[in-house]
């Protein structure tokens, strides 16, 4: 893949100043709101705390869940509740997402990917499409995760290729495996097919 730059060894710092750098030129380039997509999970959180205290103009960032567990949002494992705790107090908008939403274009699709290779809440099983006419789906993972084992919303794989630039956090030597095997175009495991339709720039942040 010739559109994407992987960066070994980068710290929450290094990966919320790519956020906010991509943020801020996005907001430079237009008068109007700007919309990205964030991961929940554990990873996520420690960088957008930092993110999070970056002088963007938020009043003017709209952040979409790429996915959460179907709890209410005062759930601990509710990836919109803990999101919302983080970039509302800095004035974003935080979206809670529905089936009926509307999604619009990102300039960033931030992910995070399983040792399955799911991203968002895309598993295997829920066999994503690249051509899904559904901009979000209701989802029951299979196997369910023992430590969040709830149905799921997800953005499905137009609305996140809907997007100017990817960016993935990939943790730990079995994921980064399987994300090398996705970017060589090896087997059929979702981040593999979004990866194959991504003609955008990709970051992967190892």
């Amino acid at each position: 893949m010739d559109n994407l730059t992987i960066v070994e060894g980068a710290g929450d710092a290094d990966i919320a100043a790519f956020v906010e750098d991509v943020l801020g030129g996005a907001l430079a380039a237009t008068g109007g709101p700007v919309a990205i997509t964030v991961p929940g999970g554990s990873t996520p959180f420690p960088i957008l705390e930092r993110l999070a205290a970056a002088p963007l103009d938020w009043r003017r960032v709209t952040v979409w869940p790429g996915d959460d567990r179907v709890v209410p949002e005062d759930h601990p494992a509710s990836n919109t509740g803990r999101i919302r705790a983080l970039l509302e107090p800095a004035g974003a908008e935080v979206v809670t997402v529905t089936v009926m939403e509307q999604v619009p274009p990102f300039a960033l699709a931030w992910l995070g990917m399983g040792e399955d290779g799911h991203v968002a809440s895309l598993f295997p099983n829920t066999d994503p499409q690249i051509d899904d006419p559904a901009p979000i789906r209701r989802l029951t993972p299979d196997p369910l995760p023992p430590e969040a084992p709830f149905d799921r919303i997800s953005l499905t794989l137009p609305s996140l290729l809907a997007s100017e630039r990817l960016m993935f956090v990939i943790r730990g030597a079995a994921k980064r495996a399987v994300f090398d095997a996705a970017v060589a175009g090896e087997g059929d495991l979702p981040v593999a097919r979004l990866l194959a339709h991504a003609g955008q720039p990709v970051t992967c942040f190892a």
